[in-house]
């Protein structure tokens, strides 16, 4: 077993025991990798690419071995066809099992009636989450009720926090999200909410009206049909009358006939 491959079990240990997210320095911490003249991750990627420009070698940061372990594993488990995935979450990593597995998982710790939100809840968070830092006062203009009471049941569950105080007259607190918010909905950051045009419903393509001039020439050909019908039953009935006469003709035709040959006779 080589360095990288002991490393990557030594993080997989520490993130499937840890109940809640770790960044990538608390992990190189846990795993005594930090020396006492650490830089910081940004001086560490920087390096590391300055180092790979010229082309010399040097050892990687601790944070950027994190960073590669974290990778390595993820691709052993997608290729392996396991149930889970190191994520990033509320700025840390954690394990996390796939979406299509959630019902299992709910069913395995039953679901709770406490973690469910309300909608006036949901409402609020969402308000404090897309607005923060907000007032109480544009809070309860935008949904047009008090929210008092769910404001305070929201900072009891740690989903909201008073973020600091507003630069106004008498310094009204200002709300904002919690780092178990985005533990919550799964989020790494405030970037990753969806957008607001993300949010609206797909428009729905609308039947064009039919033209009039259609609708005209429809009309001109329903009252064209009646017509052509009125001429149809006049000729049957003039048909009918001439037959008529000719059927009168021919039976009074033959009754004389025979008077004028008995004359001629006589």
């Amino acid at each position: 077993m080589n360095d990288d491959q002991e490393l990557m079990l030594r993080v997989e240990a520490v993130l499937m025991t840890a109940d809640r997210p770790l960044g990538e320095r608390k992990v190189a911490s846990i795993l005594d990798l930090l020396g006492a003249d650490s830089v910081s991750d940004e001086a560490e990627v920087t390096t590391e690419e300055n180092s790979a420009t010229v082309g010399k070698t040097s050892g990687r940061g601790p944070v950027v071995e994190i960073r590669t372990a974290v990778v390595a594993l993820n691709e052993a488990y997608e290729k392996a066809g396991r149930s889970f995935r190191i994520e990033h979450v509320a700025g840390g990593l954690q394990v996390l099992t796939l979406p299509e597995f959630a019902g299992d998982i709910a069913r395995l710790k039953g679901v709770r009636q406490q973690s469910k939100l309300s909608q006036a809840a949901l409402e609020t968070l969402a308000i404090i989450a897309y607005r923060q830092p907000i007032l109480r006062a544009d809070l309860e203009s935008i949904r047009g009720v008090a929210c008092g009471e769910v404001l305070r049941g929201l900072m009891d569950r740690r989903l909201a926090r008073i973020a600091g105080r507003a630069e106004e007259v008498g310094r009204p607190m200002l709300y904002g999200t919690t780092r178990e918010f985005l533990e919550v909905f799964g989020l790494a950051n405030l970037d990753d909410l969806p957008q607001a045009k993300e949010l609206r419903p797909t428009p729905v393509a609308k039947p064009k009206p039919a033209k009039i001039a259609d609708t005209k020439s429809g009309d001109e050909d329903d009252h064209a049909t009646p017509a052509k019908g009125a001429d149809t039953m006049v000729n049957e009935v003039d048909e009918a009358m001439e037959v008529k006469e000719v059927n009168e003709v021919m039976e009074t035709t033959p009754a004389n006939e025979p008077n004028e040959t008995n004359e001629t006779d006589g």
